[in-house]
């Protein structure tokens, strides 16, 4: 449905390219609002985040029976990715606090985990009988983002770094509203996709 503005493989060779002393100035995302590059990259706006899709992929919506959109799954031919933006404290950690809690209960589900370190710090992957799972954490000023990647085993390493290639180019709108630490900053879609899903639920209630 969405595809990228720009391939990353076309900003690797371009940073390369780059002097020494250029590429330390250089950075990825995930990018705040305030500080978003003005660049040709397509992003989905989902109202917290900003998001590109990459080539082939296609949404997937968790609609709450009481409206409000709990999620948006961005669905590969090598797993499924969900980005979700969260209100955090100004001081950074919140993810080290997270990740913690969400190892132990992942253990207790029965899934194999470990801890590795990666770009934004210590990741979590685990294992379960019906897939393979990476988490990924980013603090930001006074938001968290998280990443998730879920697929079959054979397609782990694709699958993560997919993830990572949109992690770095997501942009977070955490907005000026005082939030309570970890409340799900909201998440708002397109008309086009909002229509969409309207006509899908009334022609479900006619069948």
């Amino acid at each position: 449905m969405f595809g990228w503005g720009r391939k990353r493989g076309e900003r690797e060779a371009a940073d390369e390219a780059l002097s020494a002393e250029e590429a330390e100035v250089v950075e990825g995302g995930p990018f705040d609002s305030g500080e978003a590059p003005d660049d040709e990259v397509e992003r989905l706006d989902l109202g917290s985040v900003r998001v590109p899709v990459p080539e082939g992929g296609q949404l997937q919506v968790e609609v709450d029976p009481a409206g409000p959109v709990r999620a948006v799954h961005l669905v590969t031919p090598v797993g499924r990715l969900t980005v979700s933006a969260f209100a955090a404290p100004r001081s950074s950690g919140l993810w080290t606090e997270v990740s913690a809690e969400l190892a132990e209960q992942l253990r207790k589900d029965g899934a194999r985990v470990y801890a590795e370190e990666g770009d934004w710090g210590s990741e979590l992957v685990a294992d379960s009988p019906n897939a393979a799972l990476r988490f990924v954490g980013v603090d930001g000023p006074r938001w968290l983002l998280r990443g998730v990647a879920a697929g079959p085993a054979e397609h782990a390493e694709e699958c993560a770094k997919l993830l990572y290639a949109v992690l770095d180019e997501t942009v977070v709108v955490r907005g000026d509203e005082p939030l309570p630490v970890r409340t799900p900053l909201p998440i708002q879609l397109p008309e086009a996709i909002l229509r969409h899903i309207q006509q899908a639920q009334n022609n479900g209630q006619q069948a």
